[in-house]
């Protein structure tokens, strides 16, 4: 049975959870809806290093399976004509995400030690000084070494309030009790047991107990750095942790809260928020962010906005008939030789759905996708008989969506 690709603008993922969304768009641009309804923003834009950034895409079972099968695709350019250039891609953004903000809203702007200080006086400007909370510094150990100076080893995260009104509560993110930090200072056990140290300190005797919650300030050395084997990695440069996100999401936001990253990249901050059931919106101008993005986020009741099209592409499945339900098999897809790179059939596919097309949004009914825990694709979906145009949506590793309904 032959398929051809059909107009269509979204997909939406008939699935309960949080709500969330992805859009492929300009993350200074964000859509006028959200405007004043995001209780956090986190933006993790280029750092004007001068480098292009890639994304390793993992192709077929045996790629996910072992490694040693994958792509090298474009991730990200951070190449600047000049630091004015830059520093208006930074001055938009900033912008974008005040608007974006309730008044009790936080942002967090996180940059290396080159950018951070000019990055610092353009959201004094947009934020106001006033506004200035925080300068964190998250510090870690990974990466090379050089004895030509102090290996750099640090983030710079900047973190501003909307309002006065900002909701911040560190009671959500205790970290565990240094124990070298205590080591100076008297132990003790009370009359109900429980240890406590004590220092003296102008005139004053401080009492710290051992089971009490301690939080962090602002220069974070628990948060490592992702290795290059962490089960988080997705292949796309530049990752963070998603531990980092949830402690800037906890303390900042609620349950239920919008979270909104403007240059969402392979999606951490959309699923940290989903973890803490936060809703989400993310925002990035690549197709491959959009597409990693959608795989990590498919436990919730996502929405993507994507230019659908796979130019030159060809589908070929089986959609049966049942009781209650048509089952539907993919068969065969195919691109132009030229664009394959010695690539074929369903390995070329890393993500499918099945499910309906009206008005030009597909509601995906069930779904498969390439992960390390799951490298085989199920070929094989359960399309339930409802209203609508029986359709297919696919993810081919070179990150080009399409819809596909049956040929008359």
């Amino acid at each position: 049975m032959r398929f051809v690709q059909a107009p269509c603008r979204q997909e939406k993922l008939a699935t309960s959870g949080i709500q969330g969304r992805v859009m492929l768009m300009d993350g200074m641009t964000p859509p006028a809806e959200y405007l004043g309804k995001v209780q956090c923003v986190y933006i993790d834009p280029p750092f004007n290093t001068g480098e292009d950034f890639e994304f390793r895409m993992r192709v077929g079972e045996e790629g996910w399976t072992d490694g040693n099968r994958s792509l090298t695709l474009p991730a990200f350019s951070d190449r600047f004509e000049s630091r004015e250039e830059y520093w208006a891609l930074l001055r938009g953004l900033v912008r974008a995400a005040r608007s974006l903000l309730t008044e009790s809203g936080a942002f967090f702007l996180h940059l290396d030690s080159r950018e951070a200080p000019y990055a610092r006086m353009i959201c004094d400007e947009v934020f106001g000084e006033s506004n200035f909370v925080n300068e964190i510094i998250w510090a870690y150990q990974t990466g090379g070494r050089t004895l030509k100076r102090f290996s750099r080893k640090h983030d710079t995260i900047l973190f501003y309030q909307k309002s006065k009104k900002l909701y911040f509560n560190i009671q959500a993110v205790p970290v565990s009790r240094a124990e070298n930090r205590s080591n100076h200072m008297k132990k003790q056990v009370d009359e109900q047991g429980r240890a406590y140290r004590t220092i003296k300190s102008g005139g004053k005797t401080y009492t710290y107990y051992d089971d009490a919650p301690v939080y962090p300030g602002d220069v974070w050395t628990d948060v490592s750095h992702l290795q290059q084997k962490d089960p988080q990695r997705t292949g796309y440069d530049t990752q963070k942790p998603v531990a980092l996100l949830k402690r800037i999401l906890a303390c900042t936001t609620r349950p239920g809260d919008l979270v909104a990253d403007l240059c969402c990249g392979s999606g951490t901050t959309l699923a940290a928020a989903m973890e803490l059931d936060r809703q989400f919106l993310g925002l990035d101008v690549s197709r491959n962010a959009v597409s990693v993005s959608r795989k990590r986020l498919t436990d919730s009741a996502l929405t993507v906005d994507w230019s659908f099209g796979a130019p030159g592409a060809e589908l070929d499945a089986e959609m049966m008939p049942g009781i209650g339900f048509y089952d539907v098999k993919l068969l065969r897809y195919a691109l132009p030789h030229q664009d394959t790179m010695g690539i074929e059939n369903l390995d070329l596919v890393d993500q499918w759905a099945v499910g309906f097309l009206k008005d030009g949004v597909f509601y995906a009914q069930d779904l498969s996708s390439r992960l390390k825990k799951l490298p085989k694709l199920n070929t094989t979906l359960l399309l339930p008989q409802l209203r609508g145009t029986p359709a297919i949506m696919t993810v081919d590793v070179f990150g080009n969506s399409a819809v596909w309904v049956e040929a008359e």
